[in-house]
C-alpha cells in the first residue's frame, strides 16, 4: 500500500480565528475551503498539511485523522476483509475525492481517500 500523506484534522467552531492561528504563526496557506472544511500547506513541502473542520454532524464521529492512499478501493477491501468498523461508505464525492472512514480500536476516526481520476 502507498501512502502519499497524512493530513491531522482539528475540529472547529472559531475556523476564521484558527485559520488565521496557523496562516499568521506558522506561514501555512490556505490549499482548500470549502466552508465547512479548510486545508491548509506549508509553501515549501505542500504535502505538510492541517486540516480545520466546522463541528461535526450531530451524532457523528468527528474525523481525526485523513490518510491519502493510492488505491482506496483496495484499502476498503482490506477493510472489510479485516472487519474493520466502517463508519461511512466508499464514496465519490463532488469534490472529486473517493473516500470512506473506518474506527481504530482507541474509537478515533480515520477519513481513508484519494484523488479521482
Amino acid at each position: 500500500m502507498s501512502i502519499r500523506r497524512v493530513v491531522p484534522n482539528i475540529g472547529t467552531d472559531r475556523m476564521e480565528e484558527s485559520q488565521k492561528f496557523y496562516t499568521e504563526l506558522l506561514g501555512l496557506r490556505v490549499v482548500m475551503d470549502m466552508d465547512w472544511i479548510t486545508t491548509l500547506a506549508s509553501p515549501n513541502n505542500p504535502t505538510a498539511q492541517i486540516s480545520l473542520a466546522r463541528g461535526p454532524t450531530p451524532g457523528s464521529t468527528p474525523i481525526t485523522i485523513t490518510i491519502e492512499v493510492e488505491d482506496v478501493d483496495a484499502v476498503h477491501a482490506k477493510a472489510v476483509a479485516l472487519g474493520v468498523p466502517i463508519i461511512y461508505p466508499l464514496t465519490n464525492e463532488p469534490w472529486g475525492v473517493r473516500r470512506f472512514a473506518v474506527t481504530d480500536p482507541n474509537g478515533v476516526a480515520i477519513n481513508v481517500m484519494a484523488h479521482c481520476k
